[in-house]
């Protein structure tokens, strides 16, 4: 990525060389004011003026410096920032299923500031080293002896900083991982905020917060005794060069040989070695901090997608029919030693509808996430319009396969903006057409601005069935072949139920659905019922006749839904 900024990376580095040059030229300009001004017959003010002009274009050229390597270093952060989102994005469900999402918040924010703090550090470091190189160049030609006593401490910086540099990688490491175990109970408690106030735990999460807070101040003064061991001999070593100056250099100027001017040269130079040799020693610790967090987003970077797009990707017949959809013996299981379908097979026609019904766990979601492939199959072929969707970009089959999941997420924007997600561009028309379907145009058109009120994160202004129409409108909008309802009434009050009944029918007219549900009415709405049990398909039939003939479908019923739910169905 940095090669992209090699033109920036470059232009910043000649302006720091500029810079180093403008610096190091002012003490040879004092040197010479002082001989040839103050103690000869020269002329101060041309040469205070020289000085005057030099100190100036040092400044400009300070501030170019400071902008080249800001402007470069947030240049990186943002393509790198964007570039790791775009991977997240594209990671497998499996991988976040098992990822702190702190932990993921953490590299995409702290870990790419100190990088980015990192970045800024090159053309300021390259500036430095030049003009480190320069000063020792110079005091070497001019006074061999003195510039050896002057620099002689210097070599132990080389021993400090490889100790340093070994010690406090650890250290920062330790930091950036507390902080990213912070930012987890941090986006955890606000997330659960209403399971923590309805157990009245706050004291709970407060001592959890407490730890990791600790834990961040602790290994934070451990890497902070590191760099007060090392800090100070930067500054420390380079006035043991200053005193070797004035003892040895005073004695040269009393015998004659050295001037004045030319001892407050050496002694500007022995000075202005102080900054940029603290600045090396601040960007070992930069560096060491950016190589920590580094290999903490590296560890995102490199993690390839298990579920991605085919090398030669196939598309949809657009000839109708459309939504043909085939589970062909499929095999899967979360973990390999735990099976959740067994040689699962279904076929469902264009335009059918199929309820799937089966017991908690049995894995009727799991249908659900393998045809829009959040997972692919163990064994086995799933099938849409005779395309294996394993050849199908991942875009095109979410974009004609739509999924309402039982547990609804609605973005912190409006209303009509959440049911447009999937079709930004689609026009208020057919916005208000999909929320009319969904059952959703009644309530929304009472909000107080109707389709322009913006709701709560996540919807929790709303009601669970209002959230839940949304989506559903959401659903409809993106007119797919396949649409799959996954327990989509589950948080719509059963007495409120049948008020979108009638419009789910009206959407799943003609349309390949296949419902997931425990609700007998909402199961009813189904050409045919599939009962999945123990991993495969046990019967198959419509609601009524498993109802009357197939006793573990009415033992999956009575287990999904209250007594007096099955009594009334069943007597019905």
């Amino acid at each position: 990525m940095l090669a992209e900024q090699k033109g920036g990376l470059i232009a910043g580095m000649v302006v720091g060389l500029l810079w180093s040059a403008s610096k190091v030229t002012v003490p040879k300009l004092t040197s010479l004011a002082v001989d040839r001004a103050i103690l000869g017959d020269g002329s101060l003010v041309f040469w205070s003026s020289l000085i005057g002009v030099m100190a100036v274009v040092a400044g400009t050229f300070t501030a170019w410096r400071r902008w080249f390597a800001f402007r470069e270093s947030r240049l990186t952060e943002t393509k790198l920032r964007e570039q790791l989102f775009a991977h997240i994005m594209r990671l497998h469900v499996a991988y976040h299923d098992h990822t702190q999402t702190g932990q993921l918040m953490s590299r995409a924010s702290s870990d790419l500031l100190q990088i980015q703090g990192f970045v800024v550090m090159i053309p300021i470091t390259a500036s430095n080293l030049a003009m480190v190189s320069a000063i020792v160049v110079i005091l070497f030609v001019q006074q061999p002896l003195l510039a050896l006593v002057a620099l002689a401490p210097l070599p132990f910086l080389n021993v400090l900083a490889t100790r340093f540099s070994r010690r406090i990688h650890p250290a920062v490491l330790a930091v950036q991982q507390e902080q990213a175990q912070l930012a987890t109970v941090v986006e955890e408690s606000v997330s659960g905020v209403r399971v923590i106030k309805g157990f009245g735990a706050h004291e709970v999460t407060a001592a959890r917060l407490r730890t990791e807070a600790d834990d961040i101040r602790n290994v934070s003064v451990q890497a902070a005794k590191v760099r007060s061991a090392f800090l100070p001999a930067l500054d420390l070593l380079p006035n043991l060069g200053l005193l070797a100056v004035l003892a040895l250099g005073g004695h040269m100027v009393l015998d004659g040989d050295m001037s004045r001017g030319q001892m407050l040269e050496f002694m500007q130079y022995i000075g202005l070695l102080i900054f940029p040799l603290r600045n090396l020693g601040m960007t070992v610790a930069f560096g060491q901090r950016a190589a920590a967090a580094l290999l903490r987003v590296d560890e995102v970077l490199s993690t390839a997608p298990a579920v991605a797009d085919a090398a030669s990707p196939r598309t949809l017949p657009g000839d109708a029919p459309v939504g043909a959809v085939e589970f062909d013996h499929v095999s899967f299981g979360y973990s390999a030693d735990a099976p959740v379908l067994r040689d699962f097979h279904l076929s469902i026609p264009p335009g059918a509808s199929v309820a799937v019904v089966g017991a908690t766990g049995g894995g009727k979601s799991t249908v659900a996430r393998l045809l829009i492939r959040f997972y692919d199959v163990t064994e086995g072929v799933i099938r849409v319009d005779g395309v294996d969707i394993r050849d199908l970009r991942l875009s095109e089959l979410r974009r004609e396969v739509s999924v309402v999941f039982e547990d609804t997420f609605l973005f912190h924007d409006s209303v009509g903006a959440n049911v447009a997600f999937a079709r930004p561009d689609a026009s208020a028309a057919d916005v208000e057409a999909a929320a009319r379907l969904s059952g959703a145009h009644d309530f929304i058109a009472s909000l107080p601005e109707g389709y322009d009120t913006v709701i709560g994160e996540r919807g929790y202004s709303l009601s669970g069935g209002q959230r839940q129409r949304i989506a559903l409108a959401r659903a409809i909008l993106a007119n797919p072949r396949v649409l799959i309802l996954d327990d989509a009434t589950s948080a719509v009050d059963p007495s409120k139920e049948h008020e979108i009944r009638e419009a789910m029918r009206t959407v799943m007219d003609g349309r390949t659905t296949i419902v997931i549900a425990h609700r007998p009415g909402t199961i009813a709405l189904a050409d045919t019922v599939v009962l999945l049990d123990e991993g495969g398909v046990a019967a198959t039939g419509t609601h009524d006749e498993l109802l009357a003939t197939n006793e573990r479908y009415r033992e999956v019923l009575a287990a999904l839904m209250d007594d007096d739910d099955i009594d009334a169905e069943v007597s019905g």
